[in-house]
């Protein structure tokens, strides 16, 4: 018998390293995702093969580990794992993987290939784990097979995902709203060509200097921080360098996604894409984990006519860039930014044309 489990890529709308500061998110599914389909092969092994590299991996139900550092099969792996973990009455399993979503760009490959591995295993192995649930061993997934201390807004945007509609998450109370995109709203991805890899230590540091700027500041996380107590800790000289920096982001970011939320229920795009501009300065000046080619795609793109904001997308040091744009521009805007790499970079850059999709 055959078991199918799909998930979209995502795109971190607005809301920069908030996830695991108990913060605020806006994701938005993608038209591109995984699919891993699901066959019984009656003895205890899992074997994964991943189709569009022609990889396979085979590892015994009883004593699942993590392979070589940085392969794709860690993730569906700890997912297994996590499974196990919880109860779940596992047989042997043949996994197809096969995906679209481009990988190191920033649009959550890894958390697609989790999310639809765990949909393809809640169906074969018969486990009724709700969607948050799938997150959360997405999320163990990441931490203990691939050495990522990621939060969860990859997988819960993955899961939650519908069509024309935005995920937003708040990561404190784990509540989710799925929020309606204006039908005129379309976005385009452009990728850097920079390789985006969480797994470098860059990822990691950036959440130790959060838990740093929380640590002085006396708050559990920087969700409960306030521009006032920063202030007042920096006038101190308690809360200086890096770790002053991370805080004013994660709490301007908060505020920032807040606001998106309510513009889109007033149906104000323009508002939105303000909103993005301002998001990448700050993930660029303050948490630093933008690149020069992140920041001249942003730049970029807001000079084309029908574009409302731009912003790197997802993790940073390398990746994607974000761009909202006004429906029916995206010919022009597609044509005119690859024009503007070429001519500085001598290629032209992959690009997705989307609206916000979903399973």
């Amino acid at each position: 018998m055959e078991n199918c489990g799909y998930a979209p890529g995502r795109a971190e709308w607005l809301g920069n390293h908030t996830d695991y500061n108990d913060g605020l998110v806006l994701g938005l599914g993608l038209g591109v995702g995984a699919t891993v389909v699901a066959q019984p092969t009656g003895d205890r092994q899992l074997v994964l093969r991943a189709m569009d590299l022609n990889e396979t991996r085979i590892c015994q139900l009883d004593a699942l580990a993590p392979v070589e550092a940085g392969s794709w099969a860690n993730y569906a792996i700890g997912v297994a794992a996590g499974f196990l973990a919880r109860g779940a009455k596992a047989h042997g399993l043949e996994l197809g993987i096969r995906s679209t979503v481009p990988m190191g760009a920033g649009l959550s490959s890894s958390a697609a290939l989790e999310c639809a591995t765990s949909r393809a295993l809640q169906q074969a192995w018969g486990t009724e784990f709700d969607d948050m649930e799938l997150a959360r061993i997405g999320q163990e997934a990441e931490h203990k097979f691939a050495g990522v201390r990621c939060g969860l807004l990859d997988q819960v945007t993955s899961l939650f995902a519908t069509r024309d509609h935005a995920v937003f998450f708040d990561c404190r109370s784990l509540e989710v709203e799925r929020v309606p995109v204006p039908p005129d709203a379309c976005f385009v991805i452009v990728q850097t060509g920079v390789k985006h890899a969480l797994s470098d230590g860059a990822y990691n540091e950036r959440r130790a200097e959060c838990e740093e700027a929380a640590r002085v500041l006396g708050v559990g996380k920087l969700r409960e921080a306030t521009p006032q107590l920063i202030d007042e800790m920096e006038r101190g000289g308690r809360l200086q360098g890096a770790p002053l920096r991370r805080a004013r982001h994660i709490v301007g970011e908060n505020a920032r996604v807040a606001a998106a939320v309510e513009s889109l229920r007033a149906g104000d795009l323009a508002k939105v894409g303000q909103l993005m501009n301002e998001s990448h300065e700050s993930s660029r000046t303050l948490f630093e984990n933008s690149c020069e080619e992140l920041d001249f795609l942003a730049a970029e793109a807001r000079t084309i006519p029908g574009c409302l904001g731009a912003r790197l997308s997802g993790g940073g040091f390398g990746g994607a860039v974000l761009a909202l744009l006004n429906r029916g521009s995206e010919d022009n805007f597609v044509e005119s930014i690859s024009q503007c790499a070429k001519r500085a970079w001598g290629r032209v850059p992959e690009t997705l044309v989307t609206g916000a999709g979903g399973a």
